[in-house]
């Protein structure tokens, strides 16, 4: 799809992760068994979303109330939370807090649209949005910022770092 881009650090953990789970294609992103493949209690409440550690117990709540999309950008935001973050964020610096969110932020990028999958797709495609939206069940907003960021990584050699 993208012959001349290069991943971020990040992106490439990512696609190397679901690899792991045998997360090859966008019909195997399915919240419930990759939760479950990790050992992380999944819940959908009337409740706020978010993680939750203690010693060998996690678990991720998602408002149910949220349109589906958006719960599914919820859950990869909250699974960044458990797979790369320590602490208790309500007790850390401002500043700390910020860089997970940042790190939770581009980690559910990388996670709804994995690089790996998208090398499927045509970028060429007029309703490249609209089914990249479609096929994994997230935002067109999700899926805009997405294209942006690689297209932007392409012609000006950014991102490396993220």
């Amino acid at each position: 799809m993208f012959p001349t881009y290069r991943p971020t650090p990040l992106e490439e953990w990512v696609s190397q992760f679901y690899c792991r789970l045998s997360v090859f294609h966008p019909e195997d992103l399915d919240e419930t068994e990759i939760a479950r493949s990790l050992g992380i209690y999944l819940f959908y409440k009337e409740a706020p979303c978010m993680s939750y550690e203690f010693g060998r117990f996690k678990s991720i709540t998602i408002d149910k109330r949220l349109k589906q999309q958006v719960q599914r950008e919820r859950f990869y935001h909250e699974l960044c939370h458990i797979l790369r973050h320590a602490g208790r964020q309500i007790m850390m610096p401002e500043a700390f807090r910020e860089l997970q969110e940042r790190d939770a932020k581009h980690f559910t990028r990388y996670a709804a649209l994995p690089l790996h999958m998208l090398k499927n797709f045509d970028p060429h495609d007029p309703y490249i949005i609209e089914n990249l939206s479609e096929r994994f069940n997230v935002t067109p907003e999700l899926c805009v910022d997405r294209l942006q960021r690689i297209k932007k990584n392409i012609f000006e050699g950014v991102g490396l770092y993220i």
